[in-house]
């Protein structure tokens, strides 16, 4: 292992009825008043808003309520939070939701006391937070991104058209509470695309240097198989309380900065899906189910020795009779299956991908990546973009 240092503030409460049992006590350092942001409205179809709502007006605070946060935040929408928030004097902001209200939410605390320009200082650029943004404390409704245990935040700027995130420690909310349950209602293609988030998010830190054998790989491996086992077993039962409890975690597990311990990690993957997105707002997990496959066939000649790892301790995938590269290949063959498996899209059509869009502009905005195996250039982008349209 090489030198690091870790960070994480949050606080976990995990399992059934932690809400109920916890919310009022940990919002105590909140002041007055809350703001509970939330999504879409589906925390009022099923009992979640209800629950929160009499937990935070027993506990005597005000709530202030920013709803309709959208699957790929804007910074717009992040502005108009941050707005609410200092109109109202919020003292806390309660997220409610998945990857996307959190991360609005994290980007919502740093503006509503920041004086400048937080895409300018903070996401345009890696930024110094020297000052304290407003609480933060998350309750998780969709399991995937693992927003939930770190600082970052991924937000879009539509007028740039560009979608990017950055980790600050400063913005770690201070509680996350995950009741499991509060995920039984979330769509099965929601729950899928957000369980190869997790699986993506992984492989984005194991597919790098490294290559020695080292704890954080080890760790990485065993998640990768507990997230494909979990995630077959939560297609055939959604309410699989064992299942979608260890997606619940795997999430938090995969983001919550110990994998990335001693990595250099690639997230090239999903740099070019944030680029995508920016453009025809697709569906994230879905878009990285799209460009996995074949950005792995293009590089994992080059990091052979760890895709072929991978197709061993990951898929079980013998190793008799095959060289290291077919083994490598095998591998991504294996992840490419699962993923017809799981239903999830192949193509930049079902995307929203159209001729008419220009895959050449987006190609030259993506950020390269230096962590991973591949060094890809724009063109190398565009050829990958090609191959999955």
């Amino acid at each position: 292992m090489n030198n690091f240092i870790f960070e994480n503030s949050t606080k976990v409460i995990f399992g059934k009825g932690c809400v109920k049992e916890f919310l009022a006590s940990l919002v105590d350092g909140f002041g007055d008043t809350v703001m509970l942001a939330y999504g879409g409205g589906s925390i009022k179809k099923n009992g979640v808003y209800d629950q929160i709502m009499e937990t935070l007006v027993k506990a005597g605070k005000n709530v202030v309520e920013f709803s309709g946060i959208m699957p790929n935040p804007t910074y717009a929408k992040v502005q108009e939070g941050a707005k609410l928030a200092r109109d109202n004097r919020v003292g806390g902001i309660l997220a409610v939701g998945g990857g996307s209200v959190m991360d609005c939410c994290k980007a919502v605390s740093l503006a509503a006391v920041y004086k400048g320009d937080i895409w300018t200082d903070f996401w345009a650029k890696p930024g110094v937070i020297d000052f304290d943004p407003l609480p933060l404390g998350m309750v998780v409704t969709v399991a995937g991104t693992g927003s939930e245990c770190n600082g970052g935040a991924v937000i879009t700027n539509e007028e740039l058209k560009v979608k990017t995130g950055r980790d600050y420690p400063r913005c770690n909310a201070r509680f996350a509470l995950m009741d499991p349950t509060y995920t039984f209602t979330v769509p099965k293609s929601q729950m899928i695309s957000g369980g190869f988030d997790t699986l993506s998010h992984i492989m984005e830190i194991y597919f790098s240097g490294p290559d020695a054998e080292n704890v954080s790989d080890d760790l990485a491996e065993a998640l990768m198989r507990g997230t494909i086992r979990d995630l077959r077993a939560a297609v055939q039962n959604p309410e699989d309380y064992d299942a979608r409890s260890n997606l619940m975690w795997e999430s938090t597990m995969a983001e919550n900065r110990i994998l990335k311990l001693n990595k250099q990690t690639d997230f090239q993957c999903h740099m070019m899906e944030h680029q995508l997105a920016a453009y025809v707002d697709c569906n994230h997990g879905a878009g990285l189910a799209v460009l996995h496959p074949a950005y792995y066939r293009a590089i994992c000649e080059k990091g052979a020795a760890k895709f072929a790892r991978f197709a061993a301790r990951v898929w079980g995938i013998s190793n008799q009779g095959k060289s290291e590269k077919a083994l490598a290949r095998a591998g991504v063959d294996a992840l490419t299956a699962f993923i017809r498996e799981l239903g999830l899209p192949s193509t930049l059509r079902e995307l929203g991908v159209t001729e008419e869009t220009s895959l050449e502009e987006i190609a030259n905005t993506v950020p390269l990546a230096p962590g991973g195996y591949g060094k890809l250039t724009h063109k190398d982008v565009l050829n990958i973009f090609k191959e999955c349209f």
